[in-house]
């Protein structure tokens, strides 16, 4: 059976590929459920969007219910445009994020990244 890992990620298409790459070598997965927004940690954290947080979650259901995902990403990263904001407040975001997620899903694992301007995977 092939398995399965999610990642609640920014749109940007630069951290697509690092955050995959980081999953399946990690992981050990085959696929990774991509689920992306213009600065989900801001999303997230936030909690004041909720078409758009009720959205993550609703693809994040079918991930780990249809798919079996065990491990859950929440990532961040360096020049956000759809979250401007200092690498201070995004860790503070992501973090927030991964505890919303982690409450949603307390038996799985939930990994907070910051990615950064090398597109390095940082697990905060």
């Amino acid at each position: 059976m092939k398995k399965f890992a999610t990642a609640v990620n920014c749109m940007d298409g630069r951290v697509q590929e690092p955050v995959i790459h980081y999953l399946k070598k990690n992981y050990g997965v085959h696929y990774v459920d991509l689920i992306t927004e213009h600065g989900p940690d801001k999303i997230l954290a936030e909690n004041k969007e909720k078409f758009k947080l009720n959205s993550i979650k609703q693809r994040l259901e079918v991930s780990v219910r249809q798919h079996g995902s065990r491990v859950i990403l929440m990532a961040g990263h360096e020049h956000c445009t759809g979250n401007p904001v200092n690498k201070k407040t995004h860790v503070a975001q992501i973090l927030n994020s991964a505890a919303t997620i982690r409450n949603w899903y307390p038996d799985l694992e939930i990994l907070p990244v910051w990615i950064g301007e090398d597109w390095t995977i940082e697990v905060l």
